[in-house]
């Protein structure tokens, strides 16, 4: 949507809005979260608590985090992708859509013949990528936003933040050594396959 904007001022201000998060630390993120799920003063609590309704003690509820993890993450990481896709999309030979035009199609029909198929380098670059690093969760996200909180560990343990306390609170580097070579083998061996895919659907891509 952002590639058809005509005010550059605007799509300007878009990315560097959407890029701004990137790069906040993790810790003033969490103080930005905590403004909104403050039991007391928190802002979605106050809200409720003008409503009639009772407020939610949100450090102490599992089940509502693996939504707030996967918005706030998406928050603070979609900008970075985005800049990546409006360079690659700003590259497109504009003569294709003008071609388009001509022959009567649609904006749909442009992103789906032209826009997309040009996408998919990076798309399956990206792709890659991240399945590699599938087993790695962002450490500040689930330690550092979440407060460290024992109520919430059923929704935020993941082996980053195990293998942390595994070696800071009980010296256990066995159990931590183990953790991390999981996680670099299980990634390793999936970002191969996935490259292998990848080269499956076109063979001019792919990173390895």
């Amino acid at each position: 949507m952002l590639s058809y904007l005509y005010s550059q001022r605007l799509l300007m201000a878009v990315q560097t809005a959407a890029m701004l998060p990137h790069f906040l630390s993790w810790v003033v993120v969490s103080y930005f979260l905590y403004a909104f799920l403050s039991t007391d003063r928190g802002f979605f609590n106050n809200f409720l608590i003008n409503m009639g309704n009772n407020p939610v003690r949100w450090y102490q509820n599992p089940d509502v985090w693996p939504a707030i993890l996967i918005i706030t993450h998406t928050w603070k990481a979609y900008g970075y992708a985005l800049v990546m896709y409006m360079a690659y999309i700003t590259a497109i030979d504009q003569e294709l859509y003008d071609s388009a035009i001509v022959d009567g199609a649609d904006v749909f029909q442009m992103i789906n013949h032209i826009t997309l198929p040009m996408l998919r380098p990076i798309i399956l670059i990206l792709l890659i990528l991240n399945l590699g690093n599938i087993l790695n969760t962002d450490f500040g996200l689930f330690f550092q936003a979440t407060k460290n909180s024992g109520s919430i560990l059923s929704s935020t343990q993941t082996i980053d933040v195990y293998t942390y306390k595994a070696l800071m609170e009980n010296a256990n580097y066995g159990y931590s050594a183990a953790a991390s070579l999981l996680q670099n083998t299980v990634g390793c061996f999936l970002l191969i396959i996935a490259n292998y895919v990848a080269k499956k659907i076109s063979p001019e891509e792919g990173i390895l």
